[in-house]
């Protein structure tokens, strides 16, 4: 990665998918490999130092496709509660010594290690006084996003209700809304909809895992909130 530069990241996959019929949109499949696989090896293969994983909904059968990965993993006690509420989770359970944090969605199909690298690059590069990297493509936001240690125990010092887009607010002279042309940025799957569009435009067909055994697709589990 060229540089001493210590990252960690927050992989948010603890919502209830309500506008996807409540099922666990991170294990959609993709060429058989389900989403929150390919976001961690995508993570993993570009060098970042830790890696957080939030669940909340769904835990269990979350946590049953990511056994081999090298990632810690907690529990969102109140996932309900919003993305803030696990961002924060996330946030606190980093332990590594790191200065800057990834923030990554866990539905993003199209993400690999190059645009990681390239957002890290775009970090590495920001315009002086500027804390808060992320992607908008054609003038909209996207996700990933990269920030540093400032921001981090800015967000941890504020009330519950601060996460990443009020910080982002409350400081926009400090946030580089880094140019991308890279769609991939602003793919997310949310709606059935989403998963029709993507297949329209990349010909790539996500596809819902055959449920095995007791499991149900409105199966949650929000016991043990960190492991």
């Amino acid at each position: 990665m060229g540089s001493a530069l210590k990252i960690g990241t927050v992989l948010l996959a603890a919502g209830s998918a309500s506008r996807m019929g409540r099922r666990p949109k991170c294990l959609l499949e993709l060429e058989g490999e389900p989403l929150i696989r390919r976001q961690l090896r995508a993570l993993l293969d570009a060098g970042v130092d830790e890696v957080v994983v939030v669940l909340g909904h769904y835990a269990d059968r979350i946590e049953a496709v990511i056994p081999d990965f090298s990632v810690k993993r907690i529990r969102n006690p109140d996932p309900d509660a919003g993305q803030i509420s696990s961002l924060r989770f996330g946030l606190q359970s980093l332990t590594a010594p790191v200065d800057s944090v990834i923030v990554a969605l866990a539905d993003q199909p199209l993400i690999s290690a190059q645009e990681i690298f390239d957002l890290i690059d775009a970090y590495k590069n920001r315009p002086n006084g500027s804390h808060f990297v992320q992607p908008h493509v054609a003038a909209l936001p996207g996700n990933p996003v990269m920030f540093g240690s400032k921001v981090r125990a800015d967000i941890l010092a504020s009330g519950p209700d601060v996460g990443g887009r009020q910080w982002q607010l409350t400081y926009p002279n400090q946030v580089y809304r880094w140019a991308s042309p890279n769609h991939r940025y602003r793919t997310d799957v949310d709606t059935q909809e989403d998963i029709d569009l993507l297949f329209t435009q990349t010909g790539l067909q996500l596809k819902w895992p055959e449920l095995k055994g007791s499991e149900t697709d409105r199966g949650t589990s929000q016991s043990h909130p960190s492991k």
